[in-house]
């Protein structure tokens, strides 16, 4: 059983509400869930199933021909004496794991005039609607191709393949997500040096191909209509020379589509709801990301009814060096790794370079698991005596600090997504005193209880979003003359020239938690606030309950006041303490 599935109740209850605290024992979410009416269950039988490959630099996660950089995890900081938190450094490039494919791929700017030049060719992943990254999953079972070819060349995915599902389905149509499913991953992605077989001994001529549609495919869907694409071989181009010629076949009618999925067995022939969701890079050609999929009950059609008519929301600000994406730290040296874009290889056709990222693992819109802030069972961190201070109070007014080891990779994607609830927190800004400052106005239980006395209560499974506008407004500012903007967006608050953003409290966060809430989210810059002694515990907190946030959102102002449903998904890093990825509302 894989970590989306592992803690989902037996039955009856929310996709997202769980057996097990770190402890083992039953917990409130599900004594909440229990006791939850009928309508805040938003789809009983919805599961999730989990399309996405293990990134690690112990599997073939990279395109693996030099010069393309490999995967890198670097642990900066364990909790200890130096910092109470899991501090993540990562360098990613967009060909890592399971991969999307946007036109600007092989589709030249417009300016440059060349052959294969169109408007497309400044379709970025940072500029592909979101409604786009989601659709009605129609799996093409193209498994006899498997491994039917001579040693280093594809066997190829022709039209026929789209009219025998056609025959015994439907027609394809705008609004799909046309997958095909060999299951060349499942079988060949596994740890090195085994895993030699998934690209590389293809690229040696060890090994036969895997199976990929041809430019005559990519044709036919185009004219279809067909805007979506995911496969589960190692890419979307065959080998050994029909790579590019399958891209741009495709591309040029606007086309993404996800490289490396797995587990397409899963699902069924059509109805499951598909959805990719990676971090949004400014200029990215290609992006790493996450591929998922919900299916069962009412939920999928909802969503993928969404996605067809185009009702989404991008939550997400663009990942930018020209923008603060990463904390500053309060003093000197405690900065994060702040977001850099890394060139490695020039295509002279399309007059770009293939580029890389390195970041901080919490840089723009991220997740904050249980691991971030707590051990694992059996360790006593060595804290400062500052911060051993801090837990005994901690601990004398919440009770015991909990431990953890659930990283990214295992959080469960329904943990992340969820039917939407923006709490209005804006008008706490101004509340603080400024002899307090550095501070932040605190979301206090009896706020949360006045929205829900005009609102409703909250339901277990909902996702709950704090609406501040602190993002958004640093967003709107002016670049100057080197293109930078927003650069106070944290040091404001942390140099005393403004206040700090809204933040929770340890008592918030155990209300939320006996109400069944598994995820909270932000438009601010996180959940935890300025004062460091508050934001530590805000985080404990949140851990010791097994909650998990999403930090660094915006556009909170445009989500419908219901009917909307949050998906967010982090990168599936191998041992992270925070995970990038992207944030969307479809309504």
């Amino acid at each position: 059983m894989n970590a989306s599935h592992r803690c989902r109740l037996a039955a009856g209850l929310v996709s997202g509400i769980c057996w097990f605290q770190s402890g083992g024992n039953l917990d409130c979410h599900a004594e909440e869930a229990l006791n939850a009416p009928e309508s805040a269950r938003t789809v009983e039988s919805a599961r999730f199933i989990d399309h996405s490959l293990l990134i690690s630099s112990e599997y073939p996660c990279n395109w693996p021909t030099y010069p393309f950089p490999k995967f890198q995890i670097v642990h900066q900081n364990g909790i200890g004496a130096v910092s109470p938190y899991h501090i993540d450094s990562l360098y990613v490039d967009g060909n890592t794991g399971t991969q999307l494919d946007t036109p600007p791929h092989s589709v030249a700017r417009p300016e440059l005039k060349r052959e294969k030049s169109g408007p497309l060719g400044l379709a970025y992943t940072d500029k592909i609607e979101p409604w786009q990254f989601g659709g009605e999953a129609c799996v093409v079972d193209v498994r006899d191709l498997l491994d039917q070819a001579p040693k280093g060349v594809s066997p190829l995915v022709t039209p026929a393949y789209l009219e025998k599902f056609e025959a015994a389905h439907r027609k394809l149509k705008f609004g799909d997500v046309v997958l095909f499913r060999s299951d060349y991953s499942d079988r060949y992605y596994r740890p090195l040096p085994e895993g030699n077989r998934f690209i590389n001994d293809v690229v040696d001529k060890k090994a036969p191909g895997y199976p990929d549609p041809n430019p005559d495919t990519m044709e036919w869907l185009g004219k279809r209509g067909v805007l979506s694409l995911g496969t589960d071989s190692a890419s979307m181009g065959p080998m050994p020379d029909l790579a590019e010629p399958t891209h741009f076949a495709g591309l040029k009618y606007g086309m993404i589509w996800t490289e490396g999925a797995t587990g397409l067995g899963a699902l069924p022939d059509t109805g499951a709801f598909y959805c990719f969701l990676g971090p949004k890079h400014e200029g990215g050609p290609y992006g790493e990301g996450r591929a998922f999929s919900i299916v069962g009950g009412s939920l999928p059609g909802r969503l993928i009814d969404a996605c067809t008519n185009k009702r989404a929301i991008d939550l997400s600000p663009t990942l930018t060096p020209r923008f603060p994406m990463t904390n500053p730290g309060q003093s000197t040296g405690e900065h994060r790794q702040v977001y850099l874009k890394i060139d490695f290889l020039y295509s002279d056709y399309l007059d770009m370079w293939h580029h890389g990222h390195m970041m901080d693992s919490m840089a723009g819109t991220h997740l904050v698991p249980p691991s971030y802030a707590l051990p694992p069972e059996g360790v006593t961190p060595a804290y400062s005596p500052e911060v051993r201070v801090w837990l005994d109070e901690y601990e004398k007014k919440y009770g015991k600090r909990g431990t953890s080891s659930r990283t990214t990779e295992s959080v469960p994607l329904e943990w992340t997504c969820g039917d939407v609830r923006v709490i209005d927190v804006r008008p706490l800004m101004g509340s603080t005193d400024r002899g307090s400052w550095p501070a932040s106005p605190e979301i206090t239980v009896e706020w949360i209880k006045k929205y829900e006395a005009s609102s409703g209560g909250l339901n277990a499974g909902e996702v709950v979003l704090f609406q501040s506008g602190y993002i958004d407004r640093y967003l709107k500012m002016a670049p100057d003359t080197q293109g930078n903007f927003g650069a106070g967006l944290w040091s404001d608050a942390y140099t005393r020239k403004g206040e700090g953003w809204p933040a929770l409290g340890p008592h918030t966060v155990k209300y939320l938690s006996q109400k069944g809430i598994r995820c909270v989210a932000t438009d601010a810059p996180d959940l935890g606030g300025v004062d460091p002694k508050r934001a530590l515990m805000t985080y404990w907190a949140l851990g010791s309950h097994d909650m998990v946030g999403v930090e660094y959102l915006s556009n909170l102002d445009r989500i419908p006041k219901s009917g909307g449903y949050f998906l967010f998904a982090p990168l599936k890093i191998q041992d992270c303490h925070g995970g990038p990825g992207r944030a969307i509302v479809l309504y």
